[in-house]
């Protein structure tokens, strides 16, 4: 359990793809203008490195050394063609809305880089479940980026709903406030650099709070060591 503890603290939070290693700015710039499009794209990659990563893990035996990265690439654009079809057959206005970005995934160093660094080392449990930590910690990250750029710029949230499950998710479109003009700073990529760096300067801050706990705690029990050889 504790290595699936570890596993999950790094995807989640330690390690998380998008505020830690930076990789799939790409996307997390482009697409993450509405929160609908954050969900949207954030479950179709991680989808992708689920189901990637187990596939990894079990043919990690039978690929020589010399060819492992191609096979990967493989692996991977055809899992994301699956998704792209699936997506396009079943949710098309997303499909539109995500536009280059969806078949951009096979190219994401998330997915890759999970592929070479943990899938092709573990067993397909434990790389079912490293993809799902990284996916969904990549999605949060997503999911955060486009609430904010959403009520930001355009005072609403949920909005294209319908997109992505259907017309009846119309009804879940809220208007935060009425917004005359939409604020195009928030709207553009300019403002997800400002939203990805005040996010990631808050993890920052965060993580100096949380360790000077440890090391606070770790005095306190130095000390009360101390006193106790002591008496």
């Amino acid at each position: 359990m504790s290595q699936y503890r570890e596993i999950a603290w790094q995807g989640l939070w330690k390690n998380n793809p998008g505020l830690v290693q930076l990789l799939g700015l790409c996307p997390l710039l482009a697409v993450t203008a509405t929160f609908t499009n954050a969900i949207g794209l954030g479950v179709a990659t991680m989808v992708v490195l689920i189901a990637s990563n187990v596939l990894v893990s079990l043919v990690r035996d039978f690929v020589p050394k010399d060819i492992r990265i191609p096979v990967f690439v493989m692996i991977i654009a055809a899992l994301v063609t699956a998704v792209q079809l699936l997506i396009n057959a079943y949710a098309y206005g997303l499909y539109l809305s995500l536009g280059i970005f969806l078949p951009l995934i096979v190219t994401n160093c998330i997915i890759i880089g999970r592929a070479e660094a943990f899938a092709s080392r573990n067993s397909p449990l434990k790389a079912a479940f490293d993809g799902l930590m990284m996916g969904m910690g990549f999605t949060l990250v997503l999911m955060v980026l486009g609430a904010a750029r959403e009520i930001l710029g355009q005072g609403t949230l949920f909005d294209g709903a319908d997109q992505l499950l259907g017309s009846w998710a119309s009804v879940l479109r809220i208007e935060v406030w009425h917004v005359n003009t939409p604020f195009l700073l928030a709207m553009l990529p300019p403002g997800a650099f400002f939203g990805v760096g005040l996010l990631i300067a808050l993890k920052n801050v965060i993580d100096k709070k949380l360790s000077a706990r440890k090391t606070q705690a770790a005095a306190t029990i130095v000390t009360r060591a101390r006193v106790t050889k002591v008496n």
